[in-house]
């Protein structure tokens, strides 16, 4: 065995990578797998695709769990990721400090750079936004929608329109190159997830999944995790 097989929300991507060189020296294991919209990875554990530890929304996990996909007392919280803004690198930031102002940076923004809208924690809380704020049908036109949030906020970088934004998790914003943390999204439009990792049931190297858990979770890891975008709290 070469590797560690991950199915995993896009939100933590940064996070693994930055533990990964680690685990590899704890274990002598590469971490391989998918990171991509959460609906989508928790599908791909229901109709068989290989992993030995699973890392999604806490909700979502609770119901692999219930499907006996996922290892019941493995599961263990990560921390919060919050939905914010993004700027290409060099923008000037746009102010979201209420709702009125979220509305106008939306309505400002001739390009508005999201993931999926169906199946990704952030794409359908943005979907949920601007029909809440009034403006989806207005901005429906703008709206460059991608399969997650850290190839939404890779296509916001190398845009060339004149004044784009980006709105997904603060995690996937922090690690992408060449753009630049806006601001979470304000009260009575916020969202902050608590992202939750979990061995998966038919795991080939499941005490090497419980490893990458603790390093995941650990106390001694917290700063690492803060700089990656998660947060200590409460769901």
């Amino acid at each position: 065995m070469s590797h560690l097989n991950i199915l995993s929300g896009g939100a933590a991507h940064g996070l693994v990578a930055s533990v990964a060189p680690k685990f590899k020296a704890l274990t002598g294991l590469d971490i391989e797998g998918e990171f991509g919209a959460v609906g989508v990875m928790a599908d791909k554990l229901r109709t068989g695709t290989p992993a030995d530890i699973v890392v999604l929304t806490a909700a979502l996990i609770a119901k692999l769990g219930a499907e006996n996909l996922v290892v019941s007392v493995s599961i263990a919280d990560i921390g919060l990721v919050e939905t914010a803004m993004a700027v290409r690198a060099g923008d000037p930031r746009v102010s979201v400090g209420d709702a009125a102002a979220l509305r106008a940076a939306f309505l400002a923004a001739d390009a508005i750079f999201v993931p999926d809208t169906a199946a990704s924690t952030a794409g359908i809380h943005v979907a949920k936004v601007l029909r809440q704020l009034g403006i989806a049908d207005e901005v429906a036109a703008r709206l460059k929608i991608y399969p997650n949030g850290a190839t939404a906020m890779r296509h916001l970088a190398a845009s060339d329109a004149a004044r784009p934004v980006g709105c997904t998790q603060s995690t996937e914003i922090i690690s992408t190159q060449g753009v630049t943390l806006s601001g979470s999204l304000p009260e009575g439009c916020e969202l902050s997830t608590m992202y939750t990792a979990a061995v998966a049931t038919k795991a080939a190297a499941a005490q090497h999944a419980r490893s990458l858990i603790a390093l995941l979770t650990g106390t001694d890891q917290r700063e690492l995790r803060e700089r990656a975008g998660f947060l200590s709290g409460q769901k």
